[in-house]
């Protein structure tokens, strides 16, 4: 017999089942266009955040505030913060003395927060960053108008601001704001710069901010004297981790801390935060995948029950077969190609169909700012297509075995 003659069978026999073919590969190829797509989704979030990090660079320190007797990546230092933990230890002179590290040029400390802006007839609510006057040294800030504040401004505590991009639009719809004024909390700022277009970082929008001095927001606007983080610019970056090392000791001597469990704080270079992110990213992607197999999983069910009926629909033709000199593995053959020709045929119908989505997603990510990247890596293609093949032999191996050993006689009998 024609060793082609089982897939030729095969074939034929989804012709004749055109419709249920074409439902039982769009149920497989959902899951595999939701693999690919998750795949391509955690790549183009894994640049964006490489590009946000990179931007900052690599000679960039962070410390900011964490919840004592925690890891400062655990979900107990995240939850405690998200529950209203208020930290004020983390001080300015916390921050000069981070500046007096021998390997740091500039650092400033933040606060934020988010206030009723009113400018004439406009009343409208936009987050407020306190920062200190080494920012634009520290990050690059580069101006579109104007300046950026003072050390002066910031000690005397002026009553300036600097607004956004996107706040420039707002309140003055593209005119020069230099020497105007804004109110915030009934307090008249007087606009001295506005900061170059930024895009988003994070899903957080840049050109939203308006920076006003650090103490001026603390001591006018708050009624506070302490910050959530400080960023910090190394001389040499290469010196990192000596350096991060130092100013851990220095915020326990400054913080008067002799337990490294009771530090209400963390210090985090570029590269470190970046393998965070990559763990994380890692992580969701893993967690997403398995879920997405377990709807492969249901998948498969339906391909078994469908060959099963497929089985008892032709009764009569395996019966026919295997009189006219048809062996066992023939008809095994047969049903298994059926199995896999369907489950492969949605595996690649649900490639095409998650590039797609992954490009719309793409799309959107780009019309909002971000640096997302478009990318279909071949081992989620392999993955997909394999897992598919897969699914079409392991749930299509019963039918067919149950086909395979149906008695020709009684077969024949069925019809």
């Amino acid at each position: 017999m024609n060793k082609t003659l089982p897939i030729e069978l095969a074939i034929n026999a989804i012709k004749k089942q055109k419709v249920r073919t074409i439902l039982t590969m769009l149920a497989i190829s959902v899951g595999i266009s939701a693999v690919i797509m998750v795949f391509a989704a955690g790549h183009g979030l894994r640049g964006m955040v490489s590009s946000q990090l990179e931007s900052f660079g690599t000679d960039i320190i962070q410390i900011e505030v964490k919840a004592p007797n925690t890891g400062k990546t655990s979900s107990a230092n995240a939850t405690s913060q998200a529950q209203g933990l208020v930290i004020s230890t983390f001080k300015n002179k916390d921050v000069e003395a981070i500046k007096k590290h021998p390997n740091i040029s500039y650092t400033y400390g933040s606060v934020m927060g988010q206030e009723v802006i009113n400018y004439r007839e406009i009343i409208k609510k936009f987050f407020l960053m306190g920062v200190g006057s080494e920012m634009p040294n520290v990050d690059g800030t580069q101006m579109e108008l104007g300046r950026f504040f003072t050390n002066e401004e910031e000690k005397s505590l002026s009553q300036v601001a600097v607004l956004g991009y996107g706040v420039w639009q707002d309140l003055f719809d593209g005119e020069d704001p230099i020497g105007d004024s804004i109110k915030i909390k009934g307090k008249k700022f007087k606009v001295v710069g506005v900061v170059e277009e930024k895009g988003s970082a994070f899903f957080m929008s840049l050109d939203d901010m308006i920076y006003i001095p650090l103490e001026t927001m603390q001591k006018k606007l708050l009624g506070t004297d302490y910050i959530s983080f400080a960023v910090a610019k190394m001389k040499d970056g290469s010196r990192a981790e000596q350096t991060q090392e130092d100013l851990i000791m220095i915020m326990r001597e400054e913080h008067d801390i002799t337990d490294p469990n009771k530090d209400d704080f963390s210090v985090n270079t570029m590269d470190e935060a970046e393998e965070i992110f990559d763990t994380v990213i890692g992580s969701i992607t893993t967690l997403l995948v398995a879920l997405v197999c377990i709807s492969l999983v249901v998948g498969g069910v339906g391909i078994m029950n469908i060959m099963y009926v497929s089985v008892a629909e032709r009764t009569f033709e395996i019966g026919l077969r295997k009189s006219l000199g048809a062996k066992n593995k023939d008809v095994l053959r047969q049903f298994l190609f059926e199995s896999i020709i369907i489950t492969l045929s949605g595996g690649i119908l649900g490639v095409i169909i998650g590039a797609f989505l992954a490009l719309m997603v793409t799309l959107v990510a780009r019309s909002y700012g971000f640096e997302w990247s478009y990318y279909i890596s071949f081992s989620s293609i392999i993955i997909a297509v394999g897992f598919s093949m897969l699914i079409g032999l392991i749930f299509g191996m019963y039918p067919a075995r149950q086909a395979a050993q149906l008695d020709p006689i009684t077969a024949l009998r069925k019809e």
